[in-house]
């Protein structure tokens, strides 16, 4: 692995120099126009160039580092899907295809093989599935469980719920492009929920209230119960686990990032968090469950008004 990391870096550096030095090269070898604005050119050869001090960082201990490996495989990922869409869609031509080849595909095993053996080990022993304190009961935990902000600071998940069925929302990490694309369906549907009569309430990891609020008040949700459980122990209270790898890193998965991220603009943010947790979304009423949705895949997307609205 070290080795992979080492190759890609001094590859990165070498490919990255090239183009700083000499940005109409590899255009004229494609025989495409050179850019009108070559330093655009050779800033992409400097942050080829970054990435290889960051794979070089890296091969010291690539399962330790994988955060950098990831990266650097979503991007290797991306630029050949930004090239079909080129191909296809302008005059762009096919023969610069072979930068891709050498840049990008010959280097999704070796990447793809790191992640999903950091997976393997820090997605079952770099943190414990069971929390140290686990809630006994599913009453333990809505009684033991405080609301830490919103107007109900202070109550339990129990009496809020006891007053009025509740949707419970539990957020991955605040990061997770997913989390912020949920925060905004939540967000259009939350008018429709309240004015059936439901209440809601969201769970997250967050390390303190004033980082919750932060990230809840960009969607206008920052004056919901919310709930900080970043022990997990709520989250473990509703059977809610760490995902697979499939199941956070699968095509499916990878391809909705693209598209909630990048095409939709919900962007990506800090890991705050458990980056392996899965989210859900229950309604709660007298003690009871009485709707679960868990997701089978970090990419899933909730109807919240729905879940909320047929729950009786």
């Amino acid at each position: 692995m070290s080795r992979v990391m080492v190759a890609a870096g001094l590859y990165n550096l070498v490919w990255g120099a090239f183009v700083v030095l000499f940005p109409g090269a590899i255009f004229r070898w494609a025989g495409a126009a050179a850019p009108n604005y070559p330093q655009l050119w050779q800033c992409v050869g400097m942050i080829v160039g970054v990435y290889g001090v960051g794979y070089l960082v890296a091969s010291r201990d690539p399962l330790r580092h994988w955060p950098i490996v990831l990266v650097g495989l979503l991007g290797k990922v991306l630029g050949p899907i930004g090239f079909v869409h080129a191909v296809l869609t302008t005059d762009f031509p096919p023969a610069f295809g072979w930068t891709i080849v050498t840049n990008d595909l010959v280097w999704w095993a070796p990447f793809g093989l790191i992640v999903y053996a950091a997976f393997r080990r820090y997605g079952t022993g770099g943190l414990p599935e069971t929390p140290e304190r686990p809630f006994a009961t599913l009453g333990e935990a809505l009684e033991g469980t405080t609301i830490t902000g919103g107007p109900r600071a202070g109550a339990s998940l129990a009496s809020i719920s006891d007053e009025a069925p509740t949707l419970v929302v539990f957020f991955r990490h605040s990061g997770c492009t997913f989390c912020r694309e949920a925060a905004a369906d939540l967000a259009s549907a939350r008018a429709s929920i309240e004015g059936s009569g439901r209440r809601i309430a969201v769970v997250m990891m967050a390390p303190g209230d004033d980082h919750a609020r932060g990230f809840l008040a960009r969607y206008g949700l920052d004056d919901l119960p919310r709930i900080l459980d970043p022990e997990r122990r709520l989250y473990h209270a509703f059977g809610l686990r760490r995902g697979t790898f499939w199941q956070l890193l699968g095509p499916r998965v990878v391809w909705r990032g693209v598209v909630a991220g990048l095409i939709k603009g919900h962007g990506v943010g800090p890991l705050t968090g458990d980056g392996f947790q899965m989210p859900g979304t229950f309604v709660v009423h007298r003690g009871r469950v009485i709707a679960s949705h868990p997701h089978r895949s970090a990419s899933d997307r909730q109807d919240y008004a729905s879940i909320a609205c047929a729950a009786v």
